[in-house]
């Protein structure tokens, strides 16, 4: 389990294991699906989905007050309204995982005067009790993984893992939970994971959820919000489950350093071989700003440095917060390298986590000599005009906070559409023509690897044939033509035929927007599902062949960089987006 991909692969509910049914669509069915389950994890996981979409924080703090869609009441309520056991087995579930007493109340007399025929473990429910916490970590303690386990009077048994991120903040970024005891999740992430710089040890459960709870809210108070497949979508779940451990914990202590710890820190390192040719006034002066951030960001330990801390002080943290020239901010890589190596040494860091550490420095040089050189907003003035208050030359702007956050926004989305498409000309010269019903492109495919891409190609076309439309299969062709064209090492590595066709399909349907609601209409859990692959490795299977086919890759979205991989209705959206904020005010 890892801060980038937490579900341990292999390792999902039972209930995700079989094919949806005809009417997978329907809310209904849905419910009564899991109502056949074995285990309470389908039907309480269902709920918990439902309630995560009418939860306020799903959404900025700042726009509460403008909440589209029906509330929790009004979702409750519906299902009071309507009288039949799926809606019984909703409101069961609800009244399980919270709400207040009076709601819980009238649940209880809705389900007593309609006598329908629910599982027995709904009627014990309230005894539920919590079976322990473990935490696991990383040497370098970018975040952890909590584990905590709970247990129904009926005796089934369910886990929670919440991932814990530090260098964000100490807040929940992904969160999932299985249909197992605790004991046996430990062991199997044991027997999985292949980290010699992983560990496991107990915690104290009031510990595990003072830490649980506040690393949710403060993750309620960060936008945008971390989403994965599976957060925050069990946050309900979650939230139950870690309030069965006992009161009267400690929550996470960040360690304070004094300023004279501080300056015997400055000390050491600057008197060490590490900081050899780096004595002067203005690395001594940037190395008080590496060590602000060591001591006051993150985990608060300026001696632990990782590869996900190194990119966040080199892309954004000195970028933003510290205001000088570029000539004085481009020594700050150097320096990083020598303070890492230092550091290290004094934790006694093993060696192979300080190279990774160092390559990041490396990795991220030459994007952060460029952002230091750009025109952009620093100090305070970055802080005010991600509020909205500073036009674009910083002065106040107080009667009309909005302005200069529309004009960013539309910037910033005008910026997304052209890299949807490959840039400016692409974008203005755009059509929503269909894409041609087109053969497969075979020319400069390498003759060793064409059994494989033939297979691979076949189960393509029948999830386009079977899920999707001519489209989509033209589309998904071209991108695997490119891929085996440019990059045919990754057909002579071992892998499954399956998993690469579904990583295709998944990548050409999430570029066009397939698992939207409002545009695709389509779920990516049952999309998987149809397909009979596991979820869980898709993505980075798609990572994989994508950068072999030369696709770029950008942090700030998904995209292949080209409207040949667009079917019309992507790009029909794409064209009316464009034409709507270029004359728009």
């Amino acid at each position: 389990m890892t801060p980038k991909g937490t579900q341990p692969r292999g390792f999902r509910p039972h209930h995700e294991d079989r094919r949806p049914e005809p009417d997978a669509d329907d809310l209904m069915a849905d419910v009564r699906r899991a109502l056949g389950d074995d285990h309470p994890l389908g039907l309480l996981a269902f709920a918990s989905s439902l309630l995560a979409v009418v939860d306020p924080r799903r959404v900025s703090p700042m726009e509460r007050d403008r909440l589209v869609g029906p509330s929790r009441e009004e979702l409750v309520g519906s299902f009071f309204e309507v009288e039949q056991l799926e809606t019984s087995a909703l409101l069961a579930a609800i009244g399980v995982l919270g709400g207040d007493e009076v709601e819980r109340r009238r649940i209880t007399r809705t389900l007593e005067r309609r006598g329908h025929p629910l599982p027995a473990w709904i009627a014990t429910a309230s005894g539920a009790e919590a079976t322990g916490a473990v935490q696991m970590t990383h040497l370098l303690r970018d975040g952890d993984n909590l584990m905590v386990g709970a247990r129904l009077p009926t005796s089934e048994e369910f886990s929670a893992v919440i991932y814990v991120d530090h260098n964000l903040g100490t807040v929940v970024k992904d969160a999932f939970v299985v249909p197992e005891p605790l004991r046996d999740l430990v062991a199997y992430t044991k027997r999985k994971n292949t980290d010699p710089d992983a560990s496991w040890s107990d915690v104290d459960p009031a510990d595990a959820k003072v830490r649980i709870l506040a690393a949710v809210a403060t993750g309620a108070m960060t936008f945008p919000p971390f989403e994965t497949d599976t957060w925050p979508v069990c946050r309900p779940l979650v939230e139950w489950m870690t309030g069965l451990l006992p009161d009267g914990g400690t929550g996470y202590q960040r360690p304070e350093w004094s300023d004279e710890e501080r300056r015997a820190l400055t000390g050491r390192f600057f008197a060490s071989r590490f900081a050899a040719g780096l004595g002067d006034a203005d690395h001594r002066d940037l190395f008080d700003s590496l060590l602000w951030f060591g001591c006051d960001y993150g985990p608060g330990d300026p001696l632990r440095w990782s590869p996900p801390a190194v990119e966040i002080v080199l892309l954004d943290w000195i970028p933003r917060k510290i205001v000088a020239d570029a000539d004085y901010l481009a020594k700050a890589p150097d320096l990083l390298r020598a303070f890492v190596r230092f550091a290290h040494a004094e934790r006694a860091v093993p060696a192979h986590l300080t190279d990774q550490t160092l390559g990041a420095v490396d990795s991220f040089e030459a994007e952060y000599q460029a952002v230091i050189r750009s025109d952009r907003r620093q100090g305070p003035a970055a802080l005010l005009a991600a509020l909205g208050v500073l036009d674009p030359d910083g002065r106040w702007e107080a009667p009309a906070p909005w302005e200069a956050k529309l004009a960013d926004a539309r910037t910033g989305l005008l910026e997304c559409l052209r890299r949807a498409v490959g840039g400016e000309d692409a974008l203005a010269n755009l059509d929503h023509a269909p894409l041609p019903d087109e053969p497969f492109d075979w020319t400069g495919i390498d003759d060793d690897i064409r059994p494989k891409v033939a297979e691979i190609l076949d189960l393509c076309d029948q999830h386009c044939t079977d899920l999707l439309d001519t489209e989509y299969r033209t589309a998904t062709r071209r991108v695997l033509a490119r891929i085996a064209r440019h990059g045919p090492d990754a057909f002579r590595r071992r892998g499954r035929a399956d998993t690469a066709a579904a990583a295709m399909c998944w990548a050409v349907g999430r570029v066009n927007d397939l698992f939207i609601p409002r545009r695709g209409g389509l779920t990516q859990k049952d999309f998987f599902a149809q397909l009979g692959v596991s979820q869980a490795s898709i993505p980075a299977r798609a990572g994989t062949l994508l950068d072999a086919g030369g696709f770029p890759r950008h942090r700030a979205d998904f995209t292949l960089a080209s409207p040949d991989y667009l079917v019309s209705t992507r790009r029909r959206h794409i064209i009316d987006t464009r034409d709507r904020y270029r004359t728009s005010p």
